[in-house]
């Protein structure tokens, strides 16, 4: 059949059944992205005849003698679509991959006189994003990319200048004037701001490599099973397929799918493939055939035998005696378990003073119960590994945050030599802490080693849900006592996490998770009782917020009813009790002096977001006399960096035409690492971040970064690019001395050359201007060498702090909850790129929500998942979130690069307590369990 694809001709036989984004790929049109292939998000999104449809649902043989646009139809970098120019400027997009598919519905809205933009909630519901919270993708569709008064909601009073202005709204598009430098301070724009939008910014898949096999995976129909035979002769047998692999395969070394800077954070619990199943959907077996297809179809042929054990699913139930064992047969020296013989991976059990004489002095007293849910990541970009054979290198083409980790891990479970394997990403589809996982790279490093072809591993959306770790599901107790003037006197907290089958990050989610929770409070009596229990429940995992975002749920809730109890304003009782400077930071004794305060902003985000709540935005109230109206807030803390270092190398180098290389290894997610960097680079060697190319995420071109989690891609790897880019001016500085005659050894008088944009100026005769270009030659000729490179180990960490607060709306004949009010203040130390950090602010907010309103991976009681597409997962719509006003509190941290904080994961922590507050002052009855969706309301209600 023929049809056009952007104008060009193109002739194509589906095969039966295709869709045609699968098509459109085939013929390499990698803008046109998967998220689901079951039409429920729109990265797909092509138009057809000029009509917006999910090509992944859209038979492909319909297309004959139609008309394909895709993004990258609508323009190419340096001749942008107005609509994609808009999108550049409002930052409407983080990780990007989205963005094609909306960009081509927006294309089409725009097109059309009968849409109206005010109604983008209904016209938008075919596209999902999960990073950005929508704001910045409704400034771009309506032409604004900032809000009407200029400056990221400061408040009156508050102004502080440059780093937190955003600048005015403008219809055409940002005015280039000093921003345009992109200096720290400014917002210059995503470097790879236009291939995003043209969709001609690479992820993982989008590549096309010849001869390439494909790997689909048998899992496990039960819950707790031994294999005892597995025939796989059908399945060899099957025209196309190259291998099949089984635990005989396996190599037999333990590890963990968590990957940290010390692999000895995780537990050795896991195999490639083992002979006990210990979840639904664990691998059996695994098919690397010509296509996913075939692969498929050879994994139905795979006779298995099992023999059935005992499972158990109640976290409450895994330690008591005569539970079914999920990890029975480790050794919890070799392993790092706690004891085995009672599901237990990890526990901490602790005490500052006497947690019973404080509440024997306490004049009042709020004790309760708080559970979380299970949330998935639902980043768009699955997961996925390419892997093939360079000469007698292995390459690993990946889906993840962390490159380096996943390299020295496959090192060691393949016994090979690191100088003999490459690790790199395109750019990634987000992350959320999914990512910060060893999940496909093990399966793609066995069939490249063993068929010599290329081989790729893609999960699918029921993938995503039903065997890639979610939120560790927590129950949390609280007890809190204070005096009559609302002083804390004891904090008793009890938390029991499930991990689920396995124990990645079980141990470092349990123990951040009562950390800086706990260590926020000045309080005389603290005590800690926490475990983290197998179950034969798919696995927990790393999330956003790495176990504070539960915890902080439950304690922010407790001292709400405690401030309601005493009749003091919860934010005086923040106030009252918080740490400040010069207080010790203590959970179960007082923590080392790895963690400072680098800078403080508590006070001023308290102030900002209660004034914020005071004027209120002119929301009205929805009529009725079912409406009650209630306010509420929370406060959060977190550390920068993880604990025990987080180690980045960075190098720059001058290169022709007097621009700059930067190498780092981190990797961008849409955590917005690589426009920051730029911006760090130019500004500390009096340049502009066009003349800054970058090189990361590569094991081979870039040097070690720990990876992007914890929220370092700034405060390390981004200290470690200010420490080398200041190194490489020095050098320059010296370099023009020499190469004038003023001197050839360092130490000689640099104070007579000033590095500039082009090059570098005699101080005492303005005219001499040395450029960049002969110093390099003049470098090169002398072997003198230009680049400069850089170390950051994280060792000393300081302290971000964010409050939520709301005003909402609860139906009480429905249990509706309506937000009429949203604010956040972030203590973000000096803001580098203030519209990009206000974007992961919303961002938080937005997955923050989901968790607090909508979102739970379900399951049957039997360890079974039962939301298993997007539509059955409530991931938030345009039309589900406020615009969040965000406040940033003017601090200035002495760690981080230019006086900079972290700010990705801090901002999800206080939204889901500071919500149920809200609820709580609307109703008079408090919510304790999440997500908090119209039926739990109601209930609450109605009984």
């Amino acid at each position: 059949m023929t049809f056009e694809v952007n104008g060009t001709r193109v002739e194509a036989t589906p095969a039966p059944g295709q869709c045609l984004r699968t098509l459109l790929r085939e013929h390499e049109h990698f803008e046109v992205k998967k998220g689901c292939d079951t039409g429920d998000c729109g990265a797909c999104t092509v138009q057809v005849d000029g009509t917006p449809v999910h090509s992944c649902i859209y038979p492909a043989h319909r297309a004959v003698g139609k008309q394909i646009t895709t993004a990258a139809g609508l323009g190419q970098p340096g001749n942008l679509a107005p609509i994609q120019q808009r999108f550049v400027d409002a930052s409407g997009f983080q990780c990007g991959f989205c963005t094609p598919g909306m960009i081509v519905t927006a294309a089409a809205i725009e097109a059309d006189a009968a849409l109206a933009v005010d109604d983008l909630p209904r016209l938008l519901k075919g596209n999902l994003c999960r990073c950005t919270g929508y704001r910045s993708i409704s400034d771009s569709i309506v032409g604004q990319h900032t809000p009407p008064d200029g400056s990221c909601h400061t408040a009156p009073g508050h102004e502080h200048a440059e780093a937190s202005s955003l600048g005015p709204v403008r219809a055409t598009g940002r005015t280039r004037d000093a921003r345009g430098a992109g200096l720290v301070g400014t917002s210059p724009g995503a470097i790879a701001g236009e291939r995003v939008v043209s969709g001609l910014e690479p992820y993982t898949l989008d590549v096309a490599i010849p001869g390439l096999l494909h790997l689909a995976v048998l899992g496990s129909p039960h819950a707790h099973a031994r294999i005892r035979s597995l025939n796989v002769a059908k399945a060899a047998a099957l025209p196309g397929v190259h291998r099949v692999f089984t635990h005989a395969d396996s190599p037999t070394t333990l590890f963990s799918t968590a990957r940290h800077e010390s692999r000895f954070d995780d537990p050795d619990d896991t195999l490639v493939f083992d002979q006990t199943l210990r979840f639904r959907g664990q691998r059996v077996a695994a098919v690397v055939a010509d296509s996913v297809a075939i692969a498929e179809a050879a994994c139905r042929l795979i006779d298995v035998e099992y023999e059935l054990r005992d499972a158990v699913f109640d976290p409450r139930l895994a330690g008591a005696p005569g539970a079914p064992l999920v990890h029975g047969d480790k050794d919890p020296v070799v392993s790092r378990l706690a004891d085995p013989t009672r599901n237990l991976v990890a526990e901490l059990h602790g005490e500052f003073g006497s947690v019973d004489e404080g509440l024997e002095m306490a004049t009042t007293i709020v004790s309760g119960r708080w559970q979380t849910q299970r949330i998935a990541h639902t980043h768009l970009e699955t997961h996925a590994t390419m892997g093939w054979l360079s000469g007698d290198r292995l390459v690993l083409r990946t889906s993840s945050q962390v490159p380096f980790l996943v390299q020295k891990e496959i090192c060691r479970l393949f016994d090979l030599d690191p100088a003999g394997v490459r690790v790199f990403t395109a750019r990634v589809g987000g992350g959320f802490g999914g990512k910060q996982e060893l999940l496909t790279e093990d399966l793609v490093t066995l069939a490249v080693l063993s068929t010599g072809r290329p081989v790729q591993y893609e999960f699918t959306r029921t993938d995503e849900f039903t065997i890639t770790p979610v939120r560790h599901p927590m129950t949390i107790d609280v007890t809190v006592g204070a005096q009559g003037d609302g002083r804390l006197t004891a904090l008793k907290l009890g938390v029991l996490a499930d991990t689920g089958a396995y124990g990645n990050h079980a141990p470092g989610v349990m123990f951040h998770g009562t950390s800086e929770s706990v260590a926020l409070y000045n309080v005389p009596n603290k005590r800690v009782d926490a475990q983290s229990v197998y179950t034969n429940n798919p696995p927990s995992g790393a999330f956003r917020g790495y176990g504070l975002g539960q915890v902080i749920f439950a304690i922010e809730c407790a001292l709400d009813e405690l401030a309601r109890e005493l009749g003091v304003d919860p934010f005086e009782l923040r106030r009252l009790n918080s740490v400040r400077p010069g207080d010790p930071l203590v959970v179960t004794h007082e923590e080392g002096p790895d963690l400072i305060f680098g800078s403080y902003g508590l006070d001023q985000c308290l102030d900002l977001a209660e004034a914020a709540l005071k004027r209120g935005n002119r929301a009205v109230v929805p009529v009725g006399l079912q409406w009650r109206v209630g306010t509420g807030m929370a406060s959060s803390m977190i550390a920068t960096t993880p604990p025990r270092g987080h180690r980045s190398q960075a190098s720059v180098q001058l290169v022709a035409g007097g621009r700059y290389l930067v190498r780092v290894g981190t990797t961008e997610f849409g955590n917005g690492t690589t426009t920051v960097h730029a911006q760090i680079a130019a500004t500390a060697l009096h340049t502009t971040v066009d003349r800054i190319d970058l090189l990361h995420s590569d094991t081979d071109a870039a040097g070690y970064d720990s990876g992007a989690f914890g929220s370092a891609g700034v405060v390390v790897a981004g200290k470690a690019v200010l420490a080398a880019a200041t190194a490489l001016a020095e050098t320059l500085v010296e370099a023009a001395s020499a190469w004038s005659g003023h001197g050839l050894t360092r130490g000689t008088d640099t104070g007579t050359w000033q590095l500039e944009h082009d090059g570098l100026r005699a101080v005492e005769s303005e005219s001499e201007l040395v450029s960049l270009d002969t110093l390099m030659h003049w470098a090169t000729a002398n072997d003198v060498d230009l680049t400069a490179v850089r170390r950051e180990d994280g060792a000393l960490r300081s302290l971000a702090f964010n409050v939520h607060a709301f005003r909402v709306a609860v139906n009480t004949a429905t249990g509706e909850v309506r937000i009429l009010q949203s604010v956040q203040a972030a203590d973000a130390g000096f803001v580098v790129n203030p519209e990009q950090c206000r974007g992961q602010i919303e961002g938080g907010v937005a997955q923050a929500l989901g968790t607090a309103l909508f979102e739970e991976v379900v399951l049957d009681g039997a360890g079974a998942v039962t939301t298993r597409v997007l539509r059955n997962y409530h991931v938030p719509q345009l039309v589900d979130l406020p615009v969040t006003e965000v406040y940033f509190a003017q601090s200035h941290d002495v760690l981080g690069p230019y006086g900079a904080k972290s700010m990705s994961e801090s901002t999800y922590n206080p939204v889901a307590p500071a919500l149920a507050n809200a609820i709580r002052d609307a109703i008079g009855i408090r919510p304790t369990e999440l997500p908090m969706s119209p039926d739990r309301i109601w209930r609450l209600l109605h009984g």
